[in-house]
C-alpha cells in the first residue's frame, strides 16, 4: 500500500481553539450564519438565548444582516470581540490534531471529524478538476459581503461540510476506538439537537491516514489521473469560496517561503462519509417575494411564461399532480392556491435546474422579486401565504449522485441539496487561528 502525506488528500492537521474550561456550551454553540435568513425572529431568540455569556453568536454576522445598514458596525464589533477572546483566554489552542464529532438531530446521528482542508487543492472556478471539488454553482456575487467579514479577522469558524466517499467506513467510523480525550457534550439550542465531541491527537490519526491512502488509489483509478474528486463539497460552498479569495489575494503579499505554512492556506471544516447512514440529502426549496406589486399568482405565472420558454412546455396542474415519464412536476403555493407546474420535456437533467433558470431571470434579469432558499417546508408555507409571495418544492437529490454527477458533468444548479435541515445544520464550536 502506498502511504502518503496529509496533503496529497488535501488535508492539513489543525491547531483547533475552543472555548476554556467551564465555558457553557449552550450557549456558545450557534447555528451557521446562513440559515433562517428570512426570519429575524429566530436570530432575536438566539440574542436573547445567549445574553452576556460567552458565545459564538459574537464571533459571526447571520447572514440575515448582508447589507442592511448594521452590517459595518456589526462587522467591526466581530473583530473586537475576537481579539478579547484572544486576549482574555476566553478561547483556548489546542496541540494539533482533529476533533471527533457525534451529532444527532431530527431523530439522526452522524458522525464527523473537525480538520483543515489546504485551499490549494481547491478551485472553485467552472470546469475544475481540483482535488476538492465545488459541488454547486458557486454566485462569484456572494463572496464580497463574505470576505469584508473574513478580510482582518484573527480567527475562522467553520460551517463546512465537506463530503468522502467511503464505502467501507475505513476512515472515519474506526476513530472511535482511537485515543481521545472528551471536551464537549451539549444540547444544541433552538431544537438543534445534542453534541458531543473528542480530541484526537496528531500522532493517534496514522490509521486515519493509511485508510485515506487506500482510498485515494482507488480514486484515482476510478476517476483518473488529474480528474480525481476526493472532496465534495457539501455544505458551505459560499464559505469555502471567500476563504479561497481571501487566500489567493493574501498569497500575493507573501514569499513563496512565507506562502507555504501561513495559517490562511487551510480552512477548518468538518469532513463527513457520505455513507454515513445519519446523512441524509434533503431539497431546498425556492420563495421568491415580489418587488412591484404583483400577486403571487403573477409571479407563478411569470415562471410558467419562461419554462415554456426554455423546456418543451409548461402550464399549470392541480395539487398533487404527479408526473409522467418525460416530465417534471413542481408544486407551488400562494396566498390564493396551490398546485403544479407541469414542465414537459425538460432541456435540464434535475428540477433544480428547470425552476432556478426561470427564476433567475425573474430576480436578476427582470429584478421582479427577490428570492431566498428555504430548508423545510413549514417556512415555505408561512413565508408563501404572504400575499405577493410564492413557494416552490423541489424534490430530493439520491446522495450517492453526487460524486459520480460532479466527476462526470461539475457543479450542480447551486443550492441543489441540502444535508438535513435548517436545524441539523453545523452549530460553530471550534475555531481556528489565521493570522491577521
Amino acid at each position: 500500500m502506498a502511504k502518503y502525506d496529509w496533503g496529497t488528500f488535501g488535508f492539513h492537521i489543525p491547531e483547533i481553539m475552543l472555548p476554556k474550561e467551564g465555558t457553557d456550551y449552550s450557549k456558545w454553540a450557534v447555528v451557521a450564519c446562513d440559515q433562517y435568513t428570512s426570519e429575524p425572529e429566530y436570530w432575536k431568540q438566539v440574542e436573547e438565548i445567549v445574553g452576556d455569556a460567552p458565545s459564538t453568536l459574537r464571533l459571526m454576522l447571520p447572514e440575515i444582516f448582508l447589507g442592511k445598514e448594521a452590517e459595518a458596525e456589526k462587522s467591526a464589533d466581530i473583530r473586537k470581540t475576537m481579539d478579547q477572546y484572544l486576549a482574555d483566554g476566553t478561547l483556548r489552542t489546542l496541540e494539533p490534531g482533529c476533533m471527533l464529532i457525534k451529532r444527532t438531530a431530527e431523530g439522526r446521528t452522524r458522525t464527523g471529524l473537525v480538520i483543515a482542508t489546504d485551499l490549494e487543492a481547491y478551485d472553485f472556478s467552472k470546469g475544475s478538476t481540483s482535488l476538492t471539488r465545488a459541488t454547486e454553482g458557486t454566485v462569484i456575487e456572494r463572496i464580497p459581503p463574505r470576505l469584508r467579514i473574513r478580510e482582518g479577522a484573527p480567527i475562522e469558524m467553520p460551517h463546512i461540510l465537506i463530503l468522502i466517499d467511503d464505502p467501507d467506513k475505513s476512515v472515519i467510523e474506526p476513530l472511535v476506538n482511537a485515543p481521545q480525550t472528551p471536551v464537549y457534550d451539549t444540547d444544541l439550542m433552538m431544537e438543534g439537537g445534542h453534541i458531543t465531541g473528542s480530541f484526537i491527537a496528531e500522532k493517534d490519526l496514522e490509521g486515519a491516514k493509511d485508510a485515506l491512502s487506500v482510498l485515494f488509489d482507488k480514486a484515482v483509478e476510478k476517476y483518473g489521473e488529474g480528474n480525481v474528486i476526493f472532496q465534495a463539497m457539501g455544505d458551505g460552498n459560499h464559505s469555502l469560496a471567500t476563504a479561497k479569495t481571501m487566500w489567493e489575494n493574501l498569497k500575493k503579499t507573501l514569499t513563496p517561503e512565507e506562502a507555504e505554512n501561513h495559517p490562511a492556506r487551510y480552512a477548518l471544516c468538518e469532513i463527513e462519509n457520505i455513507h454515513d447512514e445519519g446523512i441524509v440529502f434533503e431539497p431546498i426549496h425556492r420563495v421568491i417575494f415580489a418587488k412591484k406589486g404583483q400577486s403571487g399568482m403573477d409571479l407563478v405565472n411569470e415562471t410558467v411564461e419562461l419554462l415554456q420558454q426554455e423546456n418543451g412546455g409548461a402550464h399549470l396542474a392541480e395539487d398533487g399532480y404527479q408526473a409522467k415519464e418525460g416530465e417534471f412536476a413542481i408544486p407551488y403555493v400562494t396566498d390564493e392556491q396551490r398546485g403544479t407546474i407541469v414542465v414537459t420535456d425538460p432541456a435540464n437533467k434535475l428540477e433544480v435546474g428547470a425552476l432556478q433558470n426561470a427564476l433567475d431571470v425573474i430576480v436578476k434579469e427582470r429584478e421582479d422579486a427577490d428570492i431566498d432558499y428555504i430548508h423545510g417546508s413549514k417556512a415555505v408555507e408561512s413565508l408563501s401565504k404572504e400575499a405577493g409571495n410564492a413557494g416552490f418544492y423541489l424534490p430530493a437529490m439520491d446522495k450517492f449522485m453526487l460524486f459520480p454527477a460532479v466527476a462526470a458533468d461539475g457543479a450542480l444548479p447551486r443550492k441543489t441539496f441540502s444535508m438535513g435541515e435548517a436545524n441539523e445544520k453545523r452549530y460553530y464550536i471550534e475555531s481556528r487561528y489565521i493570522g491577521k
